[in-house]
């Protein structure tokens, strides 16, 4: 049993331990993955709790669908700026898919977008996406993440999770049709949609999922907005909705959601992520962006969860999402390493500088193959694969053989188009 009150380097553990995330609290580059608080300092004993048992699994593999968010960021980022800052509700920006007919940055909203598309949902989103295209503030910017986890079950069957479903979409259901989602939700095969969170780029492309499987169960979190509860609604969801009050939740044996009660960027409140106790291995830390932060995810899981060690982690990691390091952050990649994982499986906001510090520091960075978009092949890009508890090939049978090109981002403005980047 890993202990988190042992070990060698205590000391700067400690002095990270209280990491935050996902408030407006500066810069653009540090929102989520901000590790350093005001109150770094002050520490308070922690009471001692019983850790739940969530059981095992025999292993985990996981499908990067999408890691690539947009595709420009001086796009994104302006109009962020120019619809008046980080705390702006993002039902405002005009942004796909509730666009209205005048265009304009910031005089959207949930209900004048919506009515334009609700007849199309979900089963016309071609001419839904139309009419994007022709209305919002850069549509051409829109990806989206998602991911697939498939469990090896100790009883030898198989369970499968779609963590996120995207933004745009024509990039997501291009991408599900890519990578086989499409077919494995038509037919059942998915046992449960999970929305890390509320922001555009993990849940606005909700509608692809339904399409194929209106009925699958859906996982939200505790913090949804009365949009996001109604774009679940309008886009034709018929399953059950469980939302997902803060700590821990079971889903099945070995596989647990942790509900991290934080604010995050604009107006969105309340992330899942999750873990999976591999047999014989250890913990896995699966999540969408962290915006609770690394090392407030790896103490979390020391603290309330029984498990060998921790073991591997799968997601956007949130340290530096572009890529404007900050000199502090190299404690945050010393600290990381600390905690002894054997496998690191980073992409989308994570940041290339950060994965390229990561290795540098030793870490073990799962790295990939730049398809479909991704970047640069130092982290696992759209399509790659990674397994726990199991070998798998780095790049997914269905999508091996699939020609990239007719996947590859759209031109957008001038500015500097980095994938994968979220907040």
């Amino acid at each position: 049993m890993t202990d988190s009150s042992q070990g060698p380097n205590d000391d700067r553990r400690a002095f990270l331990r209280g990491a935050v995330g996902g408030t407006a609290l500066g810069a653009l580059g540090m929102m989520g993955a901000y590790s350093y608080s005001p109150m770094r300092h002050a520490h308070f004993d922690t009471p001692e709790t019983e850790k739940a048992d969530i059981g095992a699994v025999v292993s985990l593999k996981v499908t990067n669908i999408s890691e690539t968010s947009w595709f420009n960021n001086a796009d994104l980022i302006g109009d962020i700026r120019g619809a008046g800052g980080l705390l702006v509700n993002q039902y405002k920006f005009n942004w796909p898919p509730f666009a209205n007919k005048n265009g304009k940055l910031a005089e959207g909203s949930y209900a004048d977008g919506i009515k334009h598309i609700k007849a199309d949902l979900p089963n016309n989103l071609e001419r839904a996406w139309e009419f994007q295209m022709e209305n919002a503030v850069h549509p051409e910017n829109a990806g989206g993440y998602s991911a697939l986890l498939e469990f090896e079950m100790r009883d030898g069957s198989t369970k499968r999770i779609l963590l996120d479903s995207g933004w745009s979409y024509d990039w997501i259901d291009k991408a599900f049709r890519r990578e086989g989602i499409d077919t494995m939700l038509a037919n059942g095969e998915i046992d449960a949609l999970v929305i890390s969170h509320e922001h555009f780029d993990h849940f606005w492309g909700f509608p692809v999922a339904m399409k194929y499987a209106p009925d699958i169960d859906v996982y939200v979190p505790d913090g949804f907005y009365e949009e996001g509860y109604q774009y679940v609604k309008d886009s034709g969801h018929r399953g059950k909705l469980h939302v997902l009050k803060p700590g821990l939740t079971k889903l099945f044996d070995g596989v647990a959601v942790y509900n991290f009660a934080i604010p995050i960027i604009t107006r969105v409140y309340g992330e899942n992520s999750l873990y999976v106790n591999v047999e014989g291995k250890g913990l896995v830390s699966v999540t969408g962006c962290c915006h609770q932060g690394i090392i407030q995810f790896a103490e979390t899981a020391l603290r309330e969860i029984k498990m060998d060690k921790l073991y591997g982690i799968y997601g956007g990691l949130h340290i530096s999402p572009f890529d404007d390091w900050d000199p502090k952050y190299d404690d945050l990649v010393f600290t990381l390493g600390d905690y002894g994982f054997e496998k690191i499986g980073a992409n989308h906001c994570t940041g290339l500088l950060t994965v390229k510090k990561f290795i540098a520091r030793g870490l073990p960075v799962q790295q990939g193959t730049a398809r479909f978009g991704s970047k640069d092949p130092v982290y696992l890009g759209n399509g790659d694969q990674i397994g726990f508890g199991r070998d798998v090939p780095l790049m997914s049978p269905v999508s091996a053989d699939a020609a990239p090109a007719a996947y590859a981002p759209p031109a957008s403005g001038d500015g500097d188009a980095v994938e994968g980047a979220t907040y």
